[in-house]
């Protein structure tokens, strides 16, 4: 049975394992404190963190509104802040915006779409907040990158860097924000403009 979490264990890492929460368990879980940000790491460690900030909420809207822009005219499947999808090494992951073709949605019975459908979005983002570290993101870029992901971006408005990665296991560094940033060839045509995170 799933429970409530109190304040005590928000941003906190709570060692629940995934053998005594299964999948459709951890789902009720996760909509039982939908007010806060619920990740599982591929051990079965759950991860909660706290609403977004303002001005990190603010930047997300950003680059989803363009992501949604794009997906609109060109296809494929965009996602928010506050989807879960079950990665191929049993993590369940938030990316803070994400893209995915038509053919990888159509792969998923639309039953399981309902809840943390398993399967990999194309294309993700990870923006850092000012409590993020730098390091635990980094692996979990890493870790999208290993199960399926094609490209993904890793932006700190903090120090103005975005560190691109792609399938092929290259990662770019972007040195500030006066710059667009380009779907390549897995989002052909889209770009974002970097200056918009500088509110």
């Amino acid at each position: 049975m799933a429970k409530n979490i109190n304040q005590d264990y928000q941003n906190r890492i709570v060692n629940f394992s995934r053998f005594n929460m299964d999948d459709d368990i951890f789902f009720d879980f996760c909509q039982d404190n939908n007010h806060l940000t619920i990740e599982r790491n591929a051990d079965g460690t759950i991860i909660i963190m706290p609403p977004t900030g303002t001005l990190s909420g603010e930047k997300n809207s950003e680059i989803g509104a363009d992501l949604t822009i794009w997906k609109r005219k060109n296809g494929g499947h965009s996602f928010d802040s506050s989807t879960g999808f079950t990665l191929e090494n049993t993590a369940v992951r938030s990316p803070d915006a994400s893209w995915m073709s038509d053919e990888r949605y159509k792969s998923v019975e639309y039953v399981e779409l309902k809840k943390f459908a398993k399967v990999t979005p194309e294309f993700v983002v990870e923006l850092m907040s000012e409590t993020d570290s730098l390091k635990d993101l980094q692996e979990k870029m890493d870790e999208y990158m290993s199960n399926g992901v094609l490209l993904g971006w890793l932006i700190n408005p903090k120090t103005e860097e975005v560190f691109i990665y792609r399938e092929d296991g290259t990662i770019s560094k972007i040195i500030g924000f006066d710059h667009k940033i380009s779907g390549e060839s897995i989002l052909k045509g889209f770009e974002f403009d970097l200056n918009l995170l500088r509110k």
